[in-house]
């Protein structure tokens, strides 16, 4: 997968990513909420962790991988048809890799307000960052605890393996079974991608 507007789809859908680095002791990894760089039209996203997670990470000396996992799940050989076939798991997914530039204190405010903002949505009760009873005191004492950090990957490998190499009317028939078993995230994904395919 190399279109830059697809990998940008599947950060934006499933912002809830593995960090992993190189530490003192051997690979180390955590999870954390990204988001794409609303001044950028790239691949470069920004995020937080909290300490001691920059130290762990080494965030800003070392180089990070941020694994995106897209929808994924398993496909039996049962959707092939009456033919010798094995069992196959379906999936999307991406790895940026790059050393991440730290984001000032006031950079890493706005965007943890934007972080906050998406996911609390635009409905009447939301609950901004700013939101009382949260001040503007609490809230930077807060940030004090994170560091922010912005990542233009040098290095992108994104996959979608979404049984391309299957005929038409077998994709039809793993899509009909992905919905009937309420795997629609996968089947949404496997629509997408064979309409593609027919447009191509």
């Amino acid at each position: 997968m190399t279109d830059v507007g697809e990998i940008r789809r599947l950060v934006d859908l499933n912002p809830w990513v593995t960090l992993v680095s190189q530490g003192e002791e051997g690979l180390v990894a955590s999870h954390y909420a990204v988001m794409l760089d609303g001044e950028r039209d790239d691949l470069t996203i920004v995020g937080h962790v909290g300490k001691p997670d920059d130290a762990i990470l080494g965030l800003g000396e070392r180089e990070m991988l941020v694994v995106v996992q897209g929808p994924h799940g398993y496909v039996t050989p049962r959707w092939y048809g009456d033919v010798p076939a094995v069992p196959t798991w379906n999936f999307v997914s991406a790895h940026l890799s790059g050393i991440p530039e730290l984001l000032t204190p006031d950079e890493n405010l706005r965007v943890l307000e934007r972080l906050v903002d998406r996911f609390e949505g635009d409905g009447a009760d939301a609950r901004g960052l700013y939101t009382l009873p949260n001040e503007a005191a609490f809230v930077e004492r807060l940030e004090r605890g994170t560091v922010g950090f912005r990542l233009t990957p040098t290095r992108v490998t994104a996959k979608r393996k979404l049984s391309q190499n299957r005929s038409p009317e077998i994709v039809e028939t793993i899509i009909d079974g992905l919905n009937a078993e309420g795997r629609d995230d996968l089947a949404r994904e496997m629509r997408r991608a064979a309409d593609a395919r027919i447009r191509s």
